[in-house]
Order: C-alpha cells, then sequence, then structure tokens
C-alpha cells in the first residue's frame, strides 16, 4: 500500500491509498459521509485480488486529507476536488461511491463524463434528502464522532447543504452518459422513493439492481453481495486487457493509450498487396496530436517493409511491455519469419495485433 496526494480544490490536500499493479485497471473508491477510506477496506482488498488497481481517497474533512481552515464544505468544493482528482490520474477509473460521495460524484461527471471516468457504480444513494432522516442520520453521526469512532471534522456535516441535493441529482442524471450500476437496499426508503425512480429512469446508460435483504451500509454490511455485483460490473464494462485506441474514440482514449508510452520498443504491422502480415521492430514512435488522433513512426527508407506499410495506407503499433523483449528481437532480424513464432490476431481493421497483454495498441494512418 502507497499513500498519494492529490491537489484538490483551492489547494487543499487530498489523500488516498493506492493498492495493485500500475498496469491494472483502476478504481477510485469514495466513502460517505462520517466515514473514512477505511470504510472500502474489504472491498478494496477484493479488488486488487482481482486484478485492479484501487486508489482509496478520504474525502476533504475526512481521515487523512486536510482539514481546510476556511471551513469550505460546500456541494462546489466537493464536486471540485472529485474532479481535480479525476484530471491529475494517469488514467481514467471506475468511480464507486457511496452516499454523499455518490451525490459528489454525480453531480462532478455530469460535465464531461467520458473524458473523466470509464464507468460510475452508485451504492446506497438518496435521490433526494428525507429532512427526518437526514437528521436522524446526522445525530447518530455526531455521536459516533464524539465516541472517538470516526475521523472527520464535524463541520463538514454542519455545513453541508442537503436542500440541494434534489435539484442537482435530477438535473445531473441525463448527463451521466457513461455505464453506470446503482445499487441499493431493498429495505431502504430509497428503493421506493419516487425520486429514486426518476434518477434511474433518466440515466442514460445504466443498470439499477438492489441486495433484497438489506437496508443502509450494504458496503460493509452485505460486503460479499456488494461484491459480487460490482465484480460482475467490472467484468462486463471494463474487463482486463490492454487499452486500446480505436477509430471513433474520444482523445482522452488515445491520451490514456499514449500514457502507457514513455519511451520504449514497439513492433508495426501492417498487410501486403496479397494480405500477408508483415511487421519489423521500431523504436521511433510518438504521439503528434489528440484532436485530431495523429501519431508518428518513422521508418527507415532502407527497411524492406517500408514499401509495404507506404503502400499499405493503414498499420498497427504493438506496445511492448516487460518480457516481451524475444518478440521485439524477432522483429528486428532481417529474414527471419517474424509471425510463425508470434502468436497474433487480426485487430479492428483486419491489421495483425500480437496476442499479448501490451500495455496499449493503437492503429493509425499512413
Amino acid at each position: 500500500m502507497t499513500i498519494v496526494a492529490f491537489k484538490g480544490f483551492g489547494g487543499v490536500r487530498l489523500e488516498a491509498e493506492l493498492l495493485g499493479d500500475d498496469e491494472s485497471p483502476a478504481i477510485l473508491l469514495i466513502h460517505g459521509a462520517g466515514q473514512t477510506r477505511a470504510v472500502w477496506s474489504s472491498v478494496s482488498k477484493a479488488l486488487v485480488q482481482s486484478g485492479r488497481r484501487v486508489f482509496n481517497l478520504d474525502l476533504r474533512g475526512h481521515g487523512g486529507s486536510e482539514w481546510p481552515a476556511d471551513g469550505r464544505y460546500d456541494l462546489e468544493s466537493h464536486v471540485e476536488d472529485l474532479r481535480a482528482v479525476l484530471a491529475q490520474m494517469r488514467s481514467r477509473p471506475v468511480v464507486v461511491a457511496t452516499t454523499l460521495g455518490a451525490w459528489i460524484a454525480c453531480i462532478a461527471l455530469s460535465s464531461d463524463a467520458p473524458s473523466l471516468a470509464a464507468g460510475l457504480v452508485l451504492v446506497d444513494m438518496p435521490a433526494e434528502s428525507d429532512p427526518k432522516i437526514a437528521k436522524e442520520v446526522v445525530e447518530r453521526l455526531r455521536r459516533s464522532r464524539e465516541r472517538g469512532d470516526a475521523n472527520w471534522d464535524e463541520r463538514a456535516i454542519a455545513d453541508f447543504p442537503l436542500e440541494q441535493i434534489a435539484v442537482h441529482i435530477e438535473v445531473a442524471a441525463s448527463k451521466l452518459n457513461l455505464p453506470t450500476l446503482v445499487v441499493r437496499g431493498g429495505l431502504t426508503w430509497m428503493q421506493q422513493s419516487a425520486a429514486s425512480s426518476r434518477f434511474d429512469a433518466a440515466l442514460p446508460s445504466a443498470e439499477c439492481v438492489e441486495v433484497k435483504d438489506a437496508d443502509l451500509l450494504i458496503v460493509t454490511d452485505r460486503t460479499e453481495a456488494f461484491l459480487g455485483l460490482l465484480l460482475d460490473f467490472l467484468e462486463r464494462k471494463q474487463p482486463l486487457g490492454s487499452s486500446e485506441y480505436r477509430a471513433g474514440s474520444d482523445a482522452r482514449t488515445l491520451r490514456d493509450a499514449m500514457g502507457c508510452f514513455a519511451t520504449g520498443i514497439t513492433i508495426v504491422t501492417s498487410l501486403d498487396s496479397s494480405g500477408n502480415p508483415v511487421g519489423l521492430t521500431a523504436n521511433s514512435f510518438s504521439s503528434v496530436s489528440l484532436d485530431p488522433p495523429l501519431l508518428l513512426v518513422c521508418i527507415a527508407n532502407s527497411a524492406g517493409t517500408a514499401p509495404i506499410l507506404r503502400e499499405a495506407g493503414n498499420f498497427a503499433v504493438n506496445l511492448l511491455q516487460v518480457g516481451q523483449q524475444p518478440a521485439s528481437n524477432r522483429f528486428a532480424i532481417k529474414g527471419e519469419d517474424r509471425f510463425a513464432a508470434t502468436p497474433w490476431t487480426p485487430g479492428e481493421t483486419g491489421l495483425p495485433s500480437a496476442r499479448y497483454r501490451s500495455a496499449a495498441r493503437t492503429a493509425g494512418q499512413l
């Protein structure tokens, strides 16, 4: 486990635990009011075991994150905190958030969602705030804090504008244009709420499920049931494997793919006029522009494959990772039957794509 810091709204320091392999798909966990990242302890470990990289964030005024001297815990501060964190992450995560964190995530992602996150999971999130229930929850959280059971700034709860939530959530719903999973307990008042039904119906791409015999606190009280739903969603919406840029994807997707490549070796492939695969090793590869998406590969005129690539028009670039040196060596030797000893499959446009878990694959136009 590593502790990482992000710069939030107004320069507030936000702290997160980082677990998992650097090359694994990213998950960002956001806790609820009066909690800290510790609430996700069992979930984060399970996610790492399933092959994910987990950022477990403390909100401002909670846990290891800064408690701002100016006491700013308004909705805008939280929303801008999250957008700042997402902008500082190397790749788009799936955001998994509960209660207060879920409200913040909804509003933060209602603008430019596909550029900031790969998916959204909302847990125990009311689509409106019931004043009576809210008062009971706040009193329970305060008693817990007084007992020393929690580490959070009391102002974070007292100053949060609950009365604004319903309007903001209703407006945000139709703008959450990314894969979304909504999880609620079947015994909660939220499940029968008309506002919840309207929110669910307005989501452009959502799955809404209930844990039938659960009330609130699904993350801690029904961890196994929640994990089953979460991992199933991730396997379908964010499968383990290489990042791949496809024609028509947004600029952030290309940025994510190129972010995996600081410098190193690539294998450039194409098809000759007879449909036979050709390829060579190249290290002169770089990104020229995200919009329009332009890549540069420099091939020596003396290379035997150069005329074929020039005539082919399309090419694929396979980015290699540690352990794939034999493949790069094979494609660098003249006269070698390069594809005979290298497993490959046709990519999006039929071009040869090496069948290994590369850091990223991308395709371009000569």
